[in-house]
């Protein structure tokens, strides 16, 4: 069952939109502020978020700029602006699909399902590779090509965190937020240390694989297969 997060401020709106999702199935729940839907997202995980443009506290694309800091949930915007140039700004700093009121419901509840297909394809297509990684959670331990792996706290979490996404990549500042690590000024660089560490102790398992990639300007990844950087 899909998790939806609706976010919006007007309650005739968001009843309709709640009542269309759960009736198709899906798990929806309503927040009227954005504040209050960034705290969510940080502490639970949803499939997909339906968010307004016109909040009372913050703008909807000024929550999505903060959300891709920290999250790469697919969102939907949902609003009155009309006009080309919003539609291109709010595509641009990284909605998955922009709908325009007054809307019907029943479009509405189709692209929800075509985000959600689009992305379970993508997960589909990044899979682990069968054997690669082995996470025991409850022992708090990895093994890597059938052999365990003696990491740090910090290091399984980071690891741990990368492989839960196999493709995505992930910016330092989601890192830093996925370990449990202080955001102060320059300790995102430390995620380069530690993920240096990280690769020199699967080295000495397969010097051939590099199943940590590299993007430059952006951040980390798991790539199934030990792709090797990028």
């Amino acid at each position: 069952m899909a998790r939806i997060l609706i976010v919006e401020d007007e309650l005739a709106i968001a009843d309709t939109l709640l009542f269309a999702l759960e009736r198709e199935g899906f798990a929806a729940r309503r927040v009227a502020l954005a504040g209050e839907a960034l705290a969510r997202l940080r502490a639970e995980a949803v499939d997909l978020v339906i968010l307004d443009v016109g909040l009372p506290d913050m703008s909807g694309f000024e929550c999505c700029k903060t959300l891709r800091g920290f999250s790469q949930v697919p969102v939907m915007f949902l609003t009155a602006r009309a006009a080309e140039l919003d539609r291109v700004v709010g595509l641009e700093i990284g909605a998955d699909d922009y709908v325009v009121k007054p809307f019907s419901p029943r479009e509405v509840v189709a692209r929800v399902r075509a985000i959600l297909k689009r992305t379970a394809a993508r997960l589909t297509a990044s899979a682990p590779a069968p054997g690669e990684f082995e996470v025991d959670a409850p022992a708090v331990s990895i093994r890597y090509l059938g052999q365990p792996l003696k990491l740090t706290a910090l290091e399984y979490r980071l690891l741990h965190c990368l492989l839960s996404q196999p493709g995505r990549v992930f910016a330092r500042d989601e890192l830093l937020a996925a370990v449990g690590a202080p955001r102060e000024a320059g300790y995102e660089r430390n995620i380069d240390t530690h993920i240096k560490a990280l690769r020199a102790k699967l080295r000495e398992i397969d010097a051939a694989r590099e199943p940590i990639g590299t993007h430059r300007g952006f951040g980390y990844s798991y790539r199934p297969g030990g792709a090797g950087a990028a």
